[in-house]
C-alpha cells in the first residue's frame, strides 16, 4: 500500500482528495495547522471511508517538525495543498502569504529532497495566466504578471518546483486548478471557511441560510455578457479525482518530462450572475444579492481548455454546475 503525504489534507480541496486516496488504497499521512479548518473533518472522511488517516498538526513553516515527521514516516509522495488561498486577503496582507506560501513550499521541497522522496503534486491556480489574451486558456497562454500576491505565489511555487526537478531526481505535476466549489455527495465535507467566506459559492449558501444578510456582487460592469466577472467552477470531487490520475501518472512512470502542468476545469466559463441564477433554480430561493465595486485583484474573465488534462490524464470533469451548487448548499444546510 502506498504511503502519501497530504499537506492541507484537512482542508475543503485537501479533505476531497484523501477520501479518493483512501477509496483507491492509498495509505494516507496528513498534514495541517487547522488554521482554516476543523478538526472535526477528520472524523468525518473516516465516516465517509470507513479509514482514518494519520493526522499531524504541524505548521509547514516549523521546520524542526517538519524534519521530525520526515524522520518518523517514510512516505513515496506529496500531494501539497497547505497554503492561504484568499485573492482579496493577499491584496491586504501580501507578506503574510510570501511568508506562509513560499517559505513552506521550500521548506517541505527541501525535506522531499532530503529524503529522496521522487513524487509530487502542487496545488496550483489559474490565476498563474493572468487576465489572459485569449479563452479558453491553454497550459501554452503565457505566465504574465500576477494580479494578486495569491497568483505570485503560485508562479512563484511553480518556477521553484521546476528548478527543483531540473536539479535532482524529482518529478512533479502542477494542477493548475480554476474554480473548485462543491461538496462531497454525502454532505459530509465541503467548503467550510472560519470567518467570512472569501470565495463565491460559500457566500451564496450563507446567504440563502441567513448566516450572511446579503451578498456582495464584485462589480457589473465587466466585458462580459451580464457585465459580471466569468470563471470556470469545477465540482470539487472532480478536482480530487484530477490529483489520483497525476500521482498514478508519476507512480507509473508515464510522465513525459520532470515538471509537467495541467489545466483541471470544466472548459465553460460562466458568471457570478449566471451561478447566482442556478442556485436560485436548484434551490428555488430567492437571494438577497447586491452589486458592489470591483474587488482588487481580480480578473474579468478565466475558463479552460482541458483538452490536454482529457488526453494526458484520461482526466474529464463530470459533474455539473447544478450538481455542484446543490451538493455545496446541502452541506452549508446540515453545517448552520
Amino acid at each position: 500500500m502506498k504511503k502519501i503525504l497530504v499537506t492541507g489534507g484537512l482542508g475543503f480541496i485537501g479533505s476531497h482528495t484523501v477520501v479518493e486516496l483512501l477509496a483507491s488504497g492509498y495509505e494516507v499521512f496528513i498534514i495541517d495547522d487547522l488554521s482554516n479548518t476543523r478538526i472535526e473533518v477528520l472524523d468525518r472522511i473516516f465516516e465517509i471511508t470507513n479509514k482514518k488517516p494519520t493526522f499531524f498538526n504541524i505548521d509547514l513553516k516549523n521546520k524542526e517538525l517538519l524534519k521530525e515527521f520526515f524522520r518518523k514516516n517514510k512516505v513515496e509522495g506529496v500531494i501539497h495543498f497547505a497554503a492561504y488561498k484568499a485573492v482579496g486577503e493577499s491584496v491586504e496582507k501580501p507578506l503574510t502569504y510570501y511568508e506562509n506560501n513560499i517559505s513552506s513550499l521550500v521548506y517541505l521541497l527541501q525535506e522531499i529532497e532530503i529524503h529522496s522522496i521522487k513524487n509530487f503534486i502542487f496545488s496550483s491556480s489559474c490565476t498563474v495566466y493572468g487576465q489572459a489574451d485569449e479563452l479558453p486558456i491553454s497550459e501554452n497562454a503565457p505566465v504574465k504578471k500576477a494580479t494578486s500576491p495569491y497568483g505570485n505565489t503560485k508562479q512563484i511555487g511553480e518556477a521553484i518546483i521546476q528548478d527543483t526537478t531540473n536539479a535532482g531526481d524529482l518529478r512533479a505535476i502542477a494542477l493548475r486548478y480554476f474554480n473548485p466549489i462543491g461538496a462531497h455527495d454525502s454532505h459530509l465535507i465541503g467548503e467550510l471557511p472560519l470567518g467570512v467566506p472569501q470565495n463565491l459559492i460559500p457566500f451564496v449558501v450563507q446567504t440563502a441560510l441567513g448566516i450572511r444578510e446579503k451578498l456582495t456582487v464584485f462589480g457589473d460592469d465587466y466585458d462580459t455578457p451580464d457585465g459580471t466577472a466569468v470563471r470556470d467552477y469545477i465540482h470539487v470531487v472532480d478536482l480530487a479525482k484530477a490529483h489520483i490520475v497525476a500521482l498514478e501518472r508519476l507512480t507509473n512512470e508515464q510522465h513525459k518530462e520532470n515538471f509537467e502542468v495541467f489545466n483541471v476545469g470544466t472548459g465553460k466559463g460562466t458568471s457570478v450572475k449566471e451561478v447566482i441564477k442556478t442556485f436560485e433554480k436548484v434551490t428555488g430561493l430567492q437571494l438577497n444579492y447586491t452589486i458592489g465595486t470591483r474587488r482588487q485583484g481580480d480578473i474579468v474573465a478565466a475558463f479552460s481548455n482541458t483538452s490536454m488534462a482529457n488526453k494526458e490524464l484520461k482526466w474529464k470533469a463530470q459533474k455539473t454546475l447544478e450538481e455542484a451548487v446543490l451538493d455545496a448548499f446541502e452541506f452549508q444546510k446540515k453545517e448552520k
